[in-house]
Formats: C-alpha cells, structure tokens, sequence
C-alpha cells in the first residue's frame, strides 16, 4: 500500500537541504584556504598586468597610434582572470568534493538518500552549494577589478561580463566532474585524483593536439583549455555555450546515477551509457551552431561594419579553399584575420584544407602551397596573403559589388592608463587575508541556527 505522507515527501521544502549544503562547504577548511592562496595568487597577477599595462600606455604618450591597441580586456582582465582559472583548476575541486565526499566517507549518504527528496533535487541542491561555494572565490579577482576602477582604469560592462559568464560554466563545469567523480569513488582522495586526471589532462591533449584538423582537431577542441579562449577573445559562441551546458548537465545527470547506494551495478552502466550517448547527440548538435556574437569593445573579432553589412547580402555558396598546413603560422593568422569572421557573416561558406594530414615540410615543396582559393557565383580568384585587406576586395570582385566606403568615426580609440600597481600590494597579501581570516573564524564560532519552528517548541521534534 501507498504511504499516506505521499503528498508530504512530494512537496518538502528545499530550503533546509540548500542550508545544509551551502553551510557545509563554508564550514570547510578548503573553501576557506582557497581564498587565502587566490589573495597573492591573483593580486601578484594584477600587479604585473598593471604594471605591463603602464609601460605600454607610457610609450603611447609619444605614439598616440598605439593607444588604440590598449585594450583592457587583454591587458587587465585576461592576465587576473588567467590566474583566477589556474586556481580552479587545481583547487576548486577539492571545495566540490567536499559537497558529496564527506557524506560518503562518513556512511552519511545513507542516510541522506531516505530524506523526502528525489535524487535529482539532491544533486541540484550540491551544485547550486557549488555554484555559492564559486562566487565566494571570486572576491579576491573583483577586488582586483574594484581596484583597477579606482585607478582610473576603464572595463567594457559587455565584455567584462561575457568573460565573467564564461569563467562561471567553466567552474560549474569543473564543480561537475567533481561530484561526478565523488559519486564514482569510495573517498575524497581518490575523487580528487580522477577530477585532477581529467582537468590537467585536458591541458596535455591540448598540447599534443595542438594545430591538428579533422578528427584530432575535433578532439583537441574537448580540451577544458579552449573553453575560455572564445570568451577570453570577446566571443560570445552559441556552440560553445551550449556545450558548456550540455557537460554540465551530463556530468550532474551521471552523478545522480553514480549517487544512490542502493542501485545495482547494471542498472548505473545501462543509464551511464544512455546518458553519455544522449550527451554526445547534443554535443554534436552543439557544434552545428554558427551563431555568435562580438562582444569586445574594439570588434576584434568582426570586420569593418560597412564590409559586415556588404558581406552578409552574399547568398550564394562561398568556397574557400586552402593550400596551408594546419600548423603554419600563416594559417594561424588566416583563420583569425579572415576564415572565422567570414564563417560568422557569410551565410553559406565552406573552407576546404587541402592539406589535412600533411606537415609543413611535406607540403612547402608544392607549387600551389600558400595559395587561398575564393569560389562564388562560379567565379574564382587566388591570393596568398592572410589578411582582410586583399580578401575582402577580391570577394567584392566576384560578387560584381563595390567595395563599401569606410565609416568614419568607427575606431577603437584604446584606453591607455598609467597607474601605481604597488597600492594593491598591501590589500592582496595582508588587509584581504587578514579579512578572510577573520571572516573565517566568526563563520566557525557563530551559534549554530534554529529553524523557527523547531525554536517554538524549545528545540524539540
């Protein structure tokens, strides 16, 4: 027969099991030691971006055409965020897996599984933990970014906030391998081992796969590494996001799998590869998406607005074919100055590299290596140089369009800023620890809370 607290279970309130969670992880000491070593890790990163940042706006005080390449995204935001991620890497994953390691060591899961809450709430309510447990790390890099306001110094609210919203998958991301991996493992050691494994070993298959085409390169695009570069370039990918998303969700949906004691072996290998298969038909979706937005404020990632509105009228295929190995410099400097931002307007181009599996020195010996091919409109033309100034004109020829006159007015102006680094100092490696610290010890000493209705009826049940 059917329990008649049916109804109760089903409608427990959420609010307790959020508390707990979200205590949980401020309780523990490696939250806490987190934020002690982010203080000198990102305030000596700021430091030296600042100071980087000074010398190239001292020497536009007497080349003001440099001031336009002073953009604060790559001279402030990139090199403070960068060491904001080095330290999730290696040390956010210690912080999630305390959300589901300790229960399990301690035989607490047993317990919390016969609570009235389904699974799937359980593994909700450990990543929202997560995800508070993210945004406390983050106060010593927005004090970084207080402080450059305080200089004087300029930040793109648009640009700023994709590079904040990308840094926030990518943490969730790793927050989900990591209960992924507590549910998978007996304890916090090994847990940590296995997200560690699968974390620095992204940046291995990056390095080795770093140039490729075809199936490597599809692989080397898996790495955790190249999720931020989109949004470290002011890209705002549609693909990227929802993939971002799409491991998320995959990596939370296993743990959820993984997490109840009770489920038999077959039955979590049977849902597993249900789960990885679903997971790989949205990824491959995900990657079939070509819009994306430029989000940085000097349009790095865009051509001229005149030649975006001229371009985006071409409909008919755009074949462009490509005589460069993958890892030529050239090519490097041909995907990023033309390829890519031709692939985000043109509404029907397909590139071709001729040279798939081929090295630099196989193929530097060919009469047509260097070459870039333009088909359209069954008119063709051939160019041997990486930039948008000679492509864009020759894509005009075989259109039969003009060229679009430039719009003035249209330059990034750059933001140069010579500013004292040495007052951070101070703030990052004594007054913000000493405030953590402090922050650290009340959190512990505090009295513990008492839901109101258990206080009515003095402490007890």
């Amino acid at each position: 027969m059917r329990s008649p607290d049916v109804m109760t279970i089903r409608r427990a309130s959420r609010r307790p099991l959020m508390t707990k969670e979200v205590g949980e992880l401020l309780s523990g000491r490696a939250l806490w030691t987190m934020l002690l070593i982010l203080c000198p890790l990102v305030g000596f990163s700021f430091f030296q971006a600042v100071a980087l940042y000074g010398e190239a706006s001292a020497a536009a005080r007497d080349q003001p055409q440099l001031a336009t390449s002073l953009s604060p995204l790559d001279g402030i935001l990139v090199p403070t965020f960068g060491a904001f991620y080095v330290a999730v890497t290696l040390l956010f994953p210690f912080v999630a897996i305390r959300a589901l390691g300790r229960e399990k060591e301690t035989g607490a899961l047993k317990l919390l599984v016969q609570l009235p809450y389904p699974i799937p709430t359980l593994v909700a309510a450990k990543l929202a933990a997560v995800t508070a447990a993210w945004l406390v790390t983050l106060i010593p890099t927005a004090s970084a970014l207080l402080l450059w306001l305080s200089f004087g110094g300029h930040l793109n609210a648009l640009e700023t906030s994709s590079l904040l919203f990308g840094h926030l998958l990518y943490g969730l991301l790793i927050g989900a391998i990591a209960l992924f991996a507590a549910a998978i493992s007996d304890n916090s050691a090994t847990a940590a081992i296995v997200t560690l494994a699968l974390t620095i070993g992204s940046w291995v298959l990056d390095f080795a796969l770093a140039g490729q085409s075809g199936v490597l390169g599809w692989v080397s695009r898996l790495s955790l590494t190249q999720a931020l570069r989109t949004f470290e370039q002011g890209l705002l990918s549609a693909a990227l996001v929802l993939g971002m998303c799409v491991a998320i969700a995959g990596f939370v949906t296993l743990a959820a799998i993984w997490l109840h004691p009770g489920t038999s072996l077959d039955k979590k290998f049977a849902r597993t590869i249900l789960c990885v298969g679903i997971a790989g038909a949205l990824l491959a979706i995900a990657t079939q998406l070509r819009k994306s937005s430029d989000v940085s404020e000097d349009k790095r990632n865009s051509f001229p607005v005149a030649d975006q509105r001229a371009l985006a009228g071409l409909n008919e295929p755009l074949i462009i074919t490509v005589h460069l190995a993958p890892e030529d410099p050239r090519y490097v400097d041909l995907q990023r100055n033309v390829l890519s931002k031709l692939e985000r307007i043109v509404p029907n181009v397909t590139i071709r590299l001729v040279t798939i599996g081929q090295s630099v020195i196989r193929s530097a010996g060919e009469v047509s290596y260097g070459e870039i091919e333009y088909s359209y409109g069954g008119r063709s033309a051939k160019s041997r140089s990486t930039s948008h100034r000679e492509a864009l004109p020759l894509l005009y020829g075989l259109a039969g369009i003009p060229a679009p006159t430039p719009q003035p007015g249209a330059d990034y102006p750059g933001y140069p800023l010579v500013a004292d680094g040495w007052i951070a100092l101070p703030w990052f490696f004594v007054a913000l620890p000493l405030l953590i610290a402090v922050a650290w010890w009340w959190w512990n000493r505090r009295a513990p809370h008492i839901p109101a209705q258990f206080a009515k009826n003095g402490g007890q049940l």
